[in-house]
């Protein structure tokens, strides 16, 4: 996911018209017997599975959908759905076998023609899915999808079907981990209705997974029900989730507090200080794989000259991390010490601490550090964000006052407002950012290369700022080739120590998810992309 926003969005496509059967009404104690109601928003894009790189879209592809692989709801770790097995000796070859048994809930089984179909619709440029980058590394992606120019292979060269059950994948390059990548949505297999009577599948999506759409009306309801026929281990712990529209959390807030919403999957900001008392312990604040960062224009030789990488030290050393994230989050975001997420944990290249003193409130030593390295470019540092989400300004604010009081400069550093995210991004791509601006990324899966190589890699699709590192490179390009997946974490924190020596971007802090919800629910959890785990929450 591309930093900046966490997510930055390609333009919304037009959304297929929505399905107008009518939903079940009412949230809380009025809805339908066993079924609990949650707070969500329409999604931009059409619910294929490749086309959908958003928070809301992706909730209802989870419900919908299960891939090879899937993501431990309490660990992260991917772990066997649909994959019987998945064997490689060269990690760039692998062998697919897909477990018997499993159907779309229309009938149709799920075969390996059901992933390799999916996945060649995915990367075909003509069918302009915005997760189509996920398949690049497969053989043939240059053709089905290039650069420039029209596609000249309707099908990936790196996928063959050679069996009802088995496939085989050819990378471009070695990639020891790629199997741990097969849990996210947009690798999710379709049944042939997606293809041959797409209109109709858009408008009720059929998938794998343990509920379907009954109905959904645009700007008011999606209604999903437990599907009684789903084989998986994980089927639905209650009759089903109607996810109601609301444009406003505050309102969505509200409505949970009157008992006509069971809950809410992101508390807002203004909630955060009486979210404790009010929900007497049926509040949730756990870690996700998201963090917050400020990156810096390579680009521009003033910060790339050497010596910079002391003053960009220093900048971090002067941010007082656990005081921004007290007074102005309330604790919902954490201190970062490393540039991944503690979501990954220590075997998935978590190590806390790894920034070490550089990461560390030290007014005294950041002083230090920006003298040596000659000061701050132009004098001063402006710090750019997009002005039309109000929940950045203050958090800027509390970057530069800290700054400015380590500096002992009331103007060392301010903020720079862009007016919009568009034209924010703009900027951004463009490369004319005039100095550091706010960054962030969303895990697309729990892998530590996912941190860092599409953000810090040479010429990689989301290092906006342009750094560039051999040693980096270098230690990524063995990581992935390392077959070993302890090794493999090993080189990746090597090379996340040349991105710390180097303060290739500055980590402010990881974000948590955040919940809450009704007394007739329980067992309700955040998994760690800050998902609600619906098909576990009982009711009544």
């Amino acid at each position: 996911m591309t930093p900046s926003s966490c997510h930055a969005r390609r333009a919304a496509a037009a959304v297929a018209a929505a399905l107008t059967a009518a939903a079940c009404g009412g949230g809380g104690q009025g809805a339908a017997p066993g079924v609990l109601s949650s707070s969500w928003s329409d999604p931009p894009n059409p619910l294929e599975p490749a086309n959908t790189n958003e928070v809301q879209g992706g909730k209802v592809l989870d419900m919908l959908f299960r891939g090879l692989k899937r993501y431990n709801p309490r660990t992260g770790a991917a772990e066997n759905m649909l994959a019987e097995k998945i064997e490689t000796s060269d990690s760039q070859n692998f062998t697919v076998t897909v477990k018997d048994g499993w159907t779309f809930s229309d009938g149709e089984p799920v075969t390996a023609r059901s992933f390799v179909d999916a996945w060649n619709y995915g990367a075909g440029l003509r069918n302009n899915q915005r997760n189509a980058y996920f398949f690049g590394y497969i053989d043939g992606y240059d053709k089905v999808h290039p650069e420039s120019g029209g596609q000249s292979a309707d099908t990936l060269s790196g996928l063959r079907v050679t069996g009802p059950r088995t496939f085989t994948i050819r990378l471009s390059q070695k990639f020891s981990t790629f199997p741990d990548t097969l849990g996210y949505a947009a690798f999710a297999p379709l049944p042939r209705a997606f293809f041959d009577r797409h209109a109709d599948w858009l408008r009720r999506p059929v998938g794998n997974g343990p509920y379907l759409v009954r109905s959904y009306t645009r700007g008011f309801m999606m209604s999903l029900r437990k599907w009684d026929g789903y084989p998986g281990r994980d089927k639905a712990q209650n009759n089903g989730v109607d996810l109601q529209v609301y444009t406003d959390g505050n309102t969505a807030y509200t409505d949970l507090l009157a008992g006509n919403l069971d809950l809410v999957d992101d508390v807002p900001a203004a909630q955060l200080k009486n979210v404790k008392a009010d929900l007497d312990g049926r509040y949730i604040n756990t870690p996700a794989g998201i963090i917050q960062t400020l990156a810096f224009p390579f680009y521009d030789p003033q910060w790339n000259k050497p010596g910079m990488e002391k003053v960009r030290t220093g900048l971090s050393m002067a941010i007082n991390r656990d005081q921004i994230t007290r007074r102005i989050f309330h604790d919902t975001r954490t201190p970062a010490s490393d540039w991944t997420s503690p979501v990954l944990g220590a075997d998935g290249g978590f190590r806390a601490g790894l920034c070490g003193s550089a990461c560390t409130y030290d007014p005294g030593r950041a002083r230090a550090l920006v003298q040596e390295g000659g000061g701050l470019p132009g004098g001063q540092v402006r710090i750019a964000y997009n002005a039309d989400a109000g929940s950045h300004r203050e958090w800027v604010d509390a970057v530069c006052n800290s700054i400015n009081n380590a500096l002992g400069n009331g103007r060392a550093c301010v903020g720079n407002p862009i007016g919009t995210f568009a034209d924010f991004r703009n900027q951004i791509g463009r490369h004319k950012m005039p100095g550091p601006f706010r960054a962030g990324w969303q895990m697309d899966y729990p892998l530590i290369q996912n941190f860092l190589q599409p953000l810090y890699y040479t010429g990689a699709s989301s290092n906006d700022g342009q750094w560039s590192s051999k040693d980096f490179d270098r230690l990524v390009d063995r990581a992935n080739a390392e077959s070993d997946t302890a090794r493999a974490v090993k080189l990746f924190q090597a090379a996340e120590e040349v991105v710390r020596d180097n303060m290739a971007a500055i980590p402010l802090w990881y974000q948590n998810g955040s919940a809450g919800y009704a007394q007739r629910l329980s067992h309700v959890a955040l998994n760690p992309f800050s998902v609600p785990v619906y098909n576990e929450i009982k009711v009544g």
